[in-house]
């Protein structure tokens, strides 16, 4: 356990991108990674966005083997994750909740809800329309 925190949250992060990016990879195909969906769900918070982006998609691509509704628990803290401090984390948020909502469409309302009441004011102008246009492209897949 502590070991994959590790790996995640390490100094060189083309290192560490690539272990998230073989998790995310191998979750595609088995649930061998399910059983760290905790450990993952810790790091949601993390001071680095890095690490941040590469949970979202770490527990966004672990969600179709979420027989146990783990992810129920993280909900509320994923979705804070759609108005990140950091705008290319909100946009990674929003764009994993594609995934989530389509294995777990108990959660589509909230997913849209969420995006709807969402207050991009803190984002700089040139952000603001591109974060607008994933929650439109997101909202599209989930309603399709």
């Amino acid at each position: 356990m502590q070991e994959i925190i590790s790996l995640l949250t390490a100094k060189d992060d083309k290192y560490a991108c690539a272990i998230a990016d073989k998790i995310i990879s191998e979750s595609q195909d088995t649930d061998e990674w399910y059983e760290y969906f905790d450990v993952f769900a810790s790091l949601l918070n993390h001071p680095k966005s890095y690490v941040r982006n590469r949970v979202l998609n770490i527990l966004a691509a672990n969600a179709q083997w979420d027989g146990e509704n783990r992810f129920d628990s993280i909900l509320d803290d994923y979705l804070s994750h759609v108005i990140d401090e950091k705008p290319i984390t909100a946009r990674q948020c929003i764009k994993a909740l594609a995934q989530v909502g389509k294995v777990k469409p108990q959660y589509i309302p909230r997913i849209i809800d969420c995006f709807r009441s969402a207050d991009l004011s803190k984002y700089k102008d040139s952000m603001r329309p591109l974060i607008k246009q994933d929650m439109t492209e997101t909202e599209k897949a989930l309603t399709e």
